[in-house]
């Protein structure tokens, strides 16, 4: 029989200190969220993975690409992995971690975009950006490899690694919508290629 309160959490009971890391590191994750939530994933997984083991490598992948495959908004896999670590209670701490700055700040620039929209610091602040979300995608490509890259199959590593930069330069060449890329990855998935 569950103790008291303990149909919050997921299998291992977490401890205060724990809450407060969980839900403080996803804060600090958010205002670095260039591009996205997924653009921090590397760090999520080594928090929650690397550091901490609440969750096993493959219990991550699997969160993000449930998620993925989700209808809804691309945040979906920060809730899923709160899930899975520390059930309802560690969806609140990492979606309020996650939402609360970048949300705030998110209308704070919007405010001050839209007062200083022909500034040229603006444009310049706006150009840098881009770069750097580049790099994080790339980054993310590299964490969600790593199942593959721990067997020895290195022709889907391969694919995997070009499919990775073939989505990369689609973004920065064209104007073309994520959406094709992440379906030609879940295609790829389908059909065994990584």
């Amino acid at each position: 029989m569950p103790l008291a309160g303990e149909w919050l959490v997921g299998p291992g009971l977490l401890s205060a200190a724990d809450w407060v890391a969980l839900f403080t590191h996803f804060l600090m994750l958010s205002l670095l969220a260039i591009g996205g939530a997924i653009t921090t994933l590397p760090d999520m997984h080594r928090l929650v993975v690397a550091d901490r083991g609440w969750l096993s490598h493959a219990e991550f992948t699997a969160s993000v690409a449930l998620a993925q495959a989700a209808p809804g908004p691309n945040v979906l896999f920060v809730a899923v992995i709160g899930f899975n670590v520390g059930g309802l209670a560690g969806v609140a701490a990492t979606m309020v971690g996650t939402l609360l700055p970048s949300t705030t700040l998110a209308l704070f620039a919007a405010r001050l975009g839209q007062r200083y929209r022909a500034s040229r610091g603006l444009r310049s602040v706006t150009s840098g950006l881009a770069p750097l979300t580049i790099g994080l995608l790339v980054a993310t490509g590299w964490i969600l490899l790593e199942p593959l890259r721990s067997t020895l199959d290195s022709a889907r590593l391969w694919a995997g690694v070009l499919l990775v930069l073939a989505t990369v330069a689609l973004m920065v060449r064209t104007k073309v919508s994520p959406l094709w890329p992440i379906g030609a990855g879940a295609l790829a998935g389908i059909l065994g290629l990584v």
